[in-house]
């Protein structure tokens, strides 16, 4: 890019220094002084980030206030005047806004200077051709420049020279195209009258057939006739554009401006500009129907009639209202119907957003004139296809109405309702609509319940977009009018009842009374939802469904003049009568929650008495004795239960009336039911909860018939086909696919459903009319004549029939248990609502322990047969309850009883049934069921003082405590690990021998964590396989148990000082027993263990380090020693590059907490070894897609060591005192490092363990450990440095020193084996030095006197 920038800004440089030879040497003088900031502006302002642009602007801009005058201005100006023109075509606009944005700033730069070096810079007499183009944008952009800045337009020289500038460039056609005359147009529009008068001559020709020649002359004669129209009348006479001569130009004109802002989608200005003077000259009239409807419309042009449509939203608010009727009632706004419902493919461009925004933009502008934004809605409204509105139901423009005009457009959808008039409606019908032949799809009883079934959408529509405490009356009058027409009739008008003085026009059919009935439970819903939290909603805070409950008595009470439409009988009457006293019982008693809750519910199942009269007259009845018997259930419990012993249960008659209400496809229903279930959970019966685990249950609800009958709104289905055969005739390609498809899967069905029964009665058939006879008896062929062959054809048509009409049984049959099968998980998908309600307010209720293996039921199944997306749904919502709202809990059961038995016998058979499962994800939650039974197990004490017991524990810090506690928490919790360890032991067991187990590690880690206790129970299983006659793989997986486990806190308190010791000392054991064969591994589950066996081992070291325990390394050491060779070796072969590499890193950690460094020369030799071998050729066949060795970014340490290395080679003596500057301490380190590596000794070792060198001098044969001296002194500086795995040990002073060691208890080491131990010291000190070198002195001394000792 660089380059580039170079080359595009470098050329034009040398072309306008040509001519100034004597300031050329000054500038390049002058460049070297400008800084590398200043010079990177430039680069940024050509990005293509808008940010980046910006940003670079600014800053180059606060650069150069603080220099105006010097070479960094001349330099600037000169470089955005070269980067006008750069090959680029996006850093042009760029470098034409930062010149603009520079000459803004500085105003006493003169734009006739700036100007004249723009067109001396890019002179189009003498660029060559090959850069015209970039010239001509300079120059157009130059001018550009100068205009954005402002200045422009105040400076009459310079901006006739623009002027003459953009007529120059507008001959240029074919590279600018209308660019120069838009640019002139922009320009002029901001310039004064008297300026405009003086230029006007010079860019307007005398001549009407050039005005009309192109879009922007015809705006720049429309400017001037709006500006100076006296100086336009001189130039060119009396001019009038609407004449019948001119209008086909003007159509032409704006065709042309249409397809020149295809790709903007924007209205063109000169558009706006003609409506503007038609409307000025009173012509608004001819201009619409003449040039707009029938001349750009009739083209037949998709961009003129977008350009059409876009003038009609833009004149929207500059139209009277009677120019309104006019336009609203066009061919315009027709074929913008058309549109609409033609235009419904995802890939096809749709006007109706951008309509949206002109109307809504509209109706904010006129909220002061009602009418006229009633008269615009209505007008949009009244476009109908074959009486369907085009706009949606939930246009959300009408939120910007006025309270008056949105008050008249209900009362126009009412009476629209009530008597369509067809004839006001602007309806059209598509092209194939009109090809249809069935009559029925052309009558107006069809349109007329179309309009209707729309009517009454929108005005429940509405009243979701409104404020209630503002509308009230409003959203009464919808609620009444929708629950009137949907359940009554008028017998005779009355004044009490308003909705009785409307009439019907046109009969109310049943289907839109069904429409109605199913809108107003819509709106029911929305009123009880949304406007919930508004108590002074109403009158008296009532709630809405109170308030239409008294409606509809109001109405029974009137049965002279209104009639119900299905009359309810004595029995229906009786409950209505006793629901409404309940009502009054139960407004006396509101001020509590359960009385609201149980209000709802009977409110809700009396206005589904007009629905559905039977089952809501049994349900009234039960609901009202469950009332009674809950709200007074505290003083007559006990009278109750002896009066009537085999009565059920008020709790259970409830959740059966819960149950059937979640059966009907209502959210409504759906939260009331959740509402009342959630006050009386608290009651729960298990016979309660077992209703509903019934329905929950799969096999149960799937082999027999349940007395909840699923229901389905099938009425809205087939009125929804009905539409769809009538929208569907203007989607002919969408239709042929179907069917396409339609045929094929017919095909398939066919070709599936061939049974041996319809084969055998097509042999018998072909027998009878011998067409399988022998293909060469020409006698057989003779015998069958026409008749025979026609008996046979009617036969086989009359076979092949009933065929088919067995197949579409069998496929009707099959689609009837899907639906039925997708209705009943809707259904459980409901009734899980209940289970969620139960969980959540009463956690520490004892049925909830009941509700674990009928929800794993459900997640298992589910996840067997998850293909549809309500198995999915129920699905995920189960898990969720199951895992969020029970076993993560804060609370849980504390109350278990009797049923401690129970839970160990739940608790092993889960365990057994997360083993057997044959996925993990299903196991994972039969294990976590498990683990929330040990929590209620292990919550539920004997004793209230444990709680205490067990804080005093976790505050003790003395280790003799430490295994007191949990004995405690074990004898007084009802969890038993004798009855609980043999259970997980097996689960172990299986986890650590079975080939695929479903069980995984985070298992049994989440077991450790909770459960310690039961931890130190089941270690020893871990142990036993980390060895032995087990699979590699469950070794290493034992391996990583143990690593992940034994850093658990919790699990260390568990054990006394001793026992922890022996348990790390036996694992020790079995992991340098699997370390006998590192490097031998063949297989991928062989190098597995071996990595988890060394991460193993360095989780103990850690361990042992930080605890220091006493541990005898000398084995393992030597193990890990013999095994170096092998590794080393598989690295630079290069055999499974990444696992040898992690493994010799975890090799190698554990040597250097054993005291062995890393031979930094192992790591050079292996970087190396790959780039000396490969030569180009084998790289890019062998290693295709890696990068180079010598892209590969290195490590910073390694490389500066190599440096001093390769630096200072020498090797120091062992003798060579200490010294302390930092970087006599760096170099001490490499030197110690270097002489390390080639003694052969080690660099480090571990605090508190026995680590002989596994070669001692003959002198000292025995290993003895460290003194308790010694151990403390290494302690003391363990402490100072913090926890640290390698811990520093003596310093290396002198050799003395070195000889007098091994006599103080310290084990028998080379004498360069000190220096290394210098080299970790000093490491390990970086953080704190001072302190570090306190305790060397100290050190130090004390070995001093111990010498003279």
């Amino acid at each position: 890019m660089a380059e580039m920038e170079s080359q595009d800004v470098g050329e034009p440089m040398s072309l306008g220094e040509g001519t100034k030879s004597s300031v050329r040497p000054a500038d390049r003088h002058g460049l070297l002084k400008h800084s590398r900031e200043f010079l990177d502006f430039f680069w940024d302002i050509a990005k293509p980030e808008q940010e980046t642009r910006l940003e670079a602007t600014e800053k180059l801009l606060e650069y150069l206030r603080t220099r105006p005058v010097g070479s960094e201005m001349k330099y600037a100006l000169k470089r955005l005047i070269t980067g006008l023109g750069v090959g680029r075509e996006t850093a042009r606009p760029c470098y034409s806004l930062a010149l603009a944005q520079l000459l803004q700033s500085f105003e006493d730069i003169p734009l006739c200077s700036i100007l004249q070096q723009i067109q001396e810079k890019h002179d189009l007499q003498k660029v060559k051709k090959a850069m015209m183009r970039p010239a001509l944008f300079a120059n157009l952009f130059g001018v550009l420049a100068l205009f954005q800045s402002g200045r422009l337009v105040k400076d009459s020289e310079a901006l006739m020279k623009s002027v003459k500038l953009l007529q120059a460039l507008a001959q240029h056609y074919n590279h600018l195209q209308e660019q120069p005359q838009k640019a002139l147009v922009d320009i002029l529009s901001e310039v004064p009258e008297a300026t405009l008068q003086e230029v006007l001559p010079k860019v307007l020709k005398a001549d009407l057939n050039s005005v009309l020649g192109s879009p922007e002359h015809l705006e720049l004669f429309l400017l001037a006739q709006q500006k100076v129209p006296t100086k336009l009348e001189k130039l060119m006479g009396s001019v009038n554009l609407f004449s019948d001569e001119n209008i086909p130009r003007l159509v032409t004109v704006l065709k042309m401006a249409a397809t020149s802002v295809k790709k903007e989608r924007k209205l063109p200005a000169v558009a706006l500009d003609l409506l503007r003077l038609a409307l000025q000259e009173d012509k608004f009239p001819r201009f619409w129907k003449e040039v707009v409807e029938q001349g750009l419309l009739k083209k037949q042009f998709w961009p003129a009639s977008y350009l059409c449509f876009r003038l009609l939203g833009a004149a929207l608010p500059l139209l009277s209202k009677e120019q309104l009727q006019l336009v609203m009632r066009g061919d315009v706004i027709r074929h913008y119907g058309e549109h609409m419902v033609t235009a419904k493919f995802p890939n096809q461009f749709k006007f109706a957003p951008e309509m949206n925004e002109y109307v809504g933009t509209f109706l904010e502008g006129c909220r002061d004139d009602p009418e006229r934004q009633l008269a615009v809605v209505v007008a949009f409204t009244s476009v109908t296809n074959q009486g369907l509105p085009v706009v949606p139901t939930f246009w959300r423009v009408v939120r910007s109405l006025n309270a008056s005009a949105l008050k008249g457009y209900v009362a126009w959808l009412r009476d629209m309702f009530l008597q369509p008039d067809l004839d006001s409606l602007v309806d059209f019908s598509t092209s194939n609509q009109k090809k249809a032949q069935d009559a029925s799809l052309h009558g107006p009883e069809r349109a007329v319940y179309r309009l209707r079934k729309w009517i009454i959408l929108r005005m429940v529509s509405i009243v979701d977009s409104l404020h209630l405490e503002k509308e009230e009356a409003l959203i009464e009058e919808v609620a009444r009018f929708c629950f009137f027409h949907s359940f009554f009739e008028k017998k005779k008008p009355t004044s009490q009842i308003p909705e009785t003085e409307q009439q019907f026009s046109f009969p109310m059919e049943g289907r839109a009374r069904e429409v109605v009935s199913n809108a107003f439970f819509s709106l029911l819903q929305t009123l009880s939802t949304q406007f919930r939290q508004a108590p002074e909603q109403t009158q008296d805070r009532q709630p809405w469904t109170y308030r239409l409950v008294q409606f509809a008595d109001m109405l029974l009470n009137h049965s002279r003049n209104v009639a119900p439409l299905a009359p309810f009988t004595t029995q229906q009457r009786q409950a209505w009568d006793r629901m409404l006293q309940t009502l009054k019982e139960l407004e006396a008693r509101s001020s509590e929650a359960k009385a609201t809750a149980f209000q709802h519910l009977l409110l809700l199942v009396g206005i589904h008495l007009f629905k559905s009269p039977t089952e809501s007259c049994d349900l009234l009845g039960d609901i009202q004795t469950c009332i009674k018997k809950g709200l007074g259930e505290k003083t007559r419990r006990t009278r109750s239960k002896a009066t009537n012993p085999q009565e059920p249960p008020w709790v259970e008659v409830l959740v059966e009336i819960l149950l059937a209400l979640l059966a009907q496809p209502s959210h409504l229903i759906r939260q009331v039911a959740r509402s009342v279930f959630s006050h009386i959970c608290s009651h729960l019966t298990p016979r309660a909860l077992q209703l509903i685990l019934d329905v929950l249950n799969p096999e149960q609800s799937q082999d027999e018939d349940d007395n909840v009958v699923v229901t389905d709104d099938s009425e809205k289905q087939l009125e929804d086909e009905e539409d769809k055969t009538s929208d569907s005739e203007d989607n002919k390609n969408s239709e042929s696919e179907e069917e396409s498809n339609e045929e094929e899967s017919d095909e398939e069905d066919r070709d599936g459903d061939v049974d041996p029964g319809f084969r055998e009665q097509l042999m018998a058939v072909l027998q009878a009319g011998k067409a399988l006879g022998g293909v060469d008896n020409e006698d057989d062929e003779e015998e069958v004549g026409d008749e025979a062959m026609m008996a046979l054809d009617q036969n086989l048509a009359s076979l092949f029939a009933e065929q088919k009409l067995r197949i579409q049984a069998r496929r009707d049959e099959k689609n009837k248990i899907q639906k039925e099968k997708a209705l009943r998980r809707d259904f459980q998908i409901r009734v899980l609502d209940l289970i969620e309600v139960l969980v959540t307010k009463q956690p520490e209720n004892p049925l909830v322990l009941d509700l674990l293996e009928p929800l794993l039921n459900i997640i298992r199944r589910s996840m067997r047969t998850s293909s549809t997306k309500q198995e999915q749904d129920l699905l995920h919502k189960t898990a969720r309850i199951f895992t969020h709202h029970l076993c993560r809990s804060r609370h849980y059961c504390h109350d278990v009883g009797n049923c401690v038995e129970t839970l160990y016998t739940q608790v092993e058979r889960l365990v057994q049934q997360a083993s057997h499962q044959a996925d993990s994800s299903i196991s994972l939650y039969y294990f976590n069921a498990s683990l929330y039974l040990l929590r209620v197990l292990k919550g539920n004490t004997a004793d209230s003082s444990i709680c205490k017991t067990q804080k005093k524990e976790k505050a003790g810090t003395d280790t003799s405590t430490k295994p007191k506690g949990p004995k405690v928490a074990q004898a007084t919790s009802c969890l038993d690990l004798s009855l609980v360890t043999p259970v997980y032991s097996s689960a172990l067991s299986s986890f650590l021998t079975k080939r695929n187990s479903p069980l995984t590690i985070p298992m049994f880690l989440s077991l450790f964590s909770r459960h310690p206790v039961l931890c130190k129970s089941l270690l020893p299983v871990v142990v036993q396989h980390v060895t032995g006659q087990v699979r590699p793989r469950h070794q290493a997986q034992a391996c990583l148990l143990l690593q992940k486990t034994l850093p658990i806190r919790e699990l260390r308190l568990c054990f006394e000082d001793p026992e922890w010791e022996q348990l790390v000392g036996q694992i020790l054991a079995k992991v340098t027993e699997n370390l006998r064969a590192l490097g031998e591994a063949q297989t991928k589950s062989e190098h597995l263990k071996e990595r988890s066996s060394l991460e193993l081992l360095n989780a103990l070291f850690r361990i042992i380090n930080h605890e220091k325990l006493t541990v005898d390394l000398t084995c393992i050491r030597s193990v890990l020693q013999s095994q170096q060779p092998n590794l080393q070796q598989r690295v630079q072969q290069g055999e499974h590059s990444t696992g040898s590499s992690r493994l010799y890193d975890l090799y190698w950690q554990a040597m250097k907490i054993l005291g062995v460094q890393r031979p930094k020369s192992e790591k050079k030799d292996a970087k190396e070894v790959p780039s000396a071998t490969q030569n180009p050729i084998s790289m890019k066949r062998k290693k295709k897609g890696f990068l180079p060795e010598t892209k590969k970014r290195k490590k910073r340490k390694s490389e500066g060591t190599t440096q001093e290395e390769n630096a200072k080679p020498t090797s120091i003596s062992g003798d060579q005192p200490p010294s302390t500057g930092k970087k006599r301490k760096k170099r001490m380190k490499a030197k110690v490092a270097a002489q390390a590596q080639v003694n052969g000794t080690p660099a480090a070792r571990s605090l508190a363990i026995k680590s002989p060198d596994p070669e001692p001098p003959a002198a000292n044969p025995s290993t003895p450990a460290k003194t308790p001296k010694l151990q403390k002194k290494n302690r003391k500086l363990s402490q100072v440095n913090g926890d640290t795995f390698v811990s520093p040990t003596e310093p290396a002073g002198e050799k003395q020193h070195q000889k007098e060691l091994p006599k103080k208890g310290v084990s028998g080491k080379s004498p360069h084996s000190a220096l290394p131990q210098k080299k970790a010291r000093l490491s390990l000190a970086s953080k704190s030095p001072s302190l570090l070198q306190t305790g060397a002195k100290k050190k130090k001394a004390q070995m001093r006197k111990e010498r003279k000792s």
